[in-house]
C-alpha cells in the first residue's frame, strides 16, 4: 500500500528551525515534511544533540531540502585566545553546513547564516568591532570556499547592536561581503530586521545585482516590543511589515531560492510545532507573493 501523498505547500517555503524552537531535529524534520513543506532551515544545537553524522543521515532519510544553517559569527572581540576560539568554531560550522547540505534534497543550499556579534565588553567602539568582523570574513571565506559553502551575513535591526550584530543594515552587509567571491560570502535579507530601513529597496536590487542574496528570511515586526526584544518577531499578517513590496524586490533580482520562516516567539514556541507549521504554511499563501517553483 502506497504512502499517503503529502499535502500541498508553498514549493519554496522552508521552515526555519527556530519557528519550532523545542522540537527536536527528528521530530522538525517529521512534521516539516509531513506539512507537504519541502525545505528546512537547521540550528546547529538540535544537529550537536544527535551528532553530525547522525543528523546527516536523518536529513537524507527526510527527503527535504537544506535552506540554511544557523549559525556562525560572533567574531567581534580582539585578538586573543577567544577569538580564535571563535573562528575555529565558524570553520566547524562550514564544515557542518557542507555536509548537511549534501545530504539535503537536490537544490539544498550550503549556506551558513552569520551574525556577526556585538561590542565587546565594556566597548563602544563600533567602528573597531565592524572591522573584526571583515577581518573574520578574510580569514573564513578561504575556507568556506574550499568547502563549497557561501557565509551569508544576516544584517540584524539596530536594536541588538550592543549585543548581538554590530552590522545592522543590508547595505553594511554588501559592503563587508564586496571584497569577496558572491559565491562564497553573501548576505541575509531577512524581513524582520530590515523592513524599516529607507534604502532597504535600493540595496536588495543592489545585492541581487552582485548575486549576493544567499537567503530570504521571512517573519514579522511586532509591536508592542515585549521585555526580551528577541522575541518581537511573529507571524506574517501580523505586524507591521509590507511583505509585498520586499518579496518584490528580491523577486526582481531573480533569486530563485527557498524563503525561510524565521520566527522568534514565546507563544509560538509554545503552541503545539504541527499547528505552528499549518499555521505558517496558511500565513506564508496569504503574505509570500513568492510561489514558482525554481528552474
Amino acid at each position: 500500500m502506497s504512502a499517503p501523498a503529502r499535502p500541498a505547500a508553498p514549493s519554496r517555503l522552508s521552515i526555519n528551525q527556530a519557528t519550532i524552537k523545542y522540537a527536536n531535529l527528528a521530530d522538525a524534520l517529521r512534521i516539516t515534511a509531513a506539512a507537504g513543506v519541502e525545505a528546512i532551515g537547521l540550528w546547529r544545537e538540535p544537529v550537536a544533540e544527535v551528532g553530525l553524522a547522525e543528523a546527516v543521515r536523518m536529513v537524507a532519510d527526510s527527503g527535504l531540502r537544506v535552506s540554511s544553517l544557523c549559525r556562525g559569527g560572533f567574531f567581534t572581540v580582539p585578538e586573543g585566545p577567544e577569538r580564535r576560539a571563535a573562528l575555529d568554531e565558524n570553520r566547524r560550522a562550514i564544515e557542518e553546513t557542507a555536509a548537511l547540505a549534501a545530504a539535503g534534497a537536490t537544490g539544498s543550499a550550503a549556506v551558513l547564516v552569520l551574525v556577526a556579534g556585538g561590542l565587546p565588553a565594556g566597548s563602544t567602539d563600533l567602528i573597531g568591532a565592524r572591522g573584526r568582523v571583515a577581518d573574520a570574513l578574510a580569514e573564513l571565506e578561504p575556507d568556506a570556499r574550499a568547502a563549497g559553502v557561501t557565509l551569508a551575513i544576516e544584517p540584524l535591526h539596530p536594536m541588538y547592536a550592543a549585543d548581538r550584530a554590530v552590522v545592522s543594515t543590508l547595505g553594511q552587509a554588501i559592503d563587508l561581503a564586496e571584497p569577496f567571491p558572491a559565491s562564497s560570502v553573501g548576505v541575509v535579507v531577512d524581513t524582520f530586521h530590515i523592513w524599516w530601513d529607507p534604502q532597504v529597496l535600493d540595496q536588495i536590487a543592489r545585492a541581487g545585482a552582485a548575486g549576493r542574496i544567499a537567503s530570504y528570511q521571512v517573519c514579522d515586526f511586532l509591536t508592542p516590543i515585549p521585555a526580551d526584544a528577541l522575541l518581537a518577531r511573529g507571524m506574517m499578517g501580523d505586524g507591521h511589515v509590507d511583505f509585498d513590496s520586499l518579496t518584490a524586490a528580491v523577486g526582481a533580482t531573480g533569486y530563485a531560492g527557498d524563503v525561510e520562516v524565521e520566527i522568534f516567539n514565546a507563544e509560538i514556541w509554545a503552541a503545539d510545532p504541527v499547528e505552528v507549521v499549518e499555521r505558517t504554511v496558511r500565513a506564508f499563501e496569504r503574505s509570500i507573493p513568492l510561489r514558482a517553483v525554481p528552474v
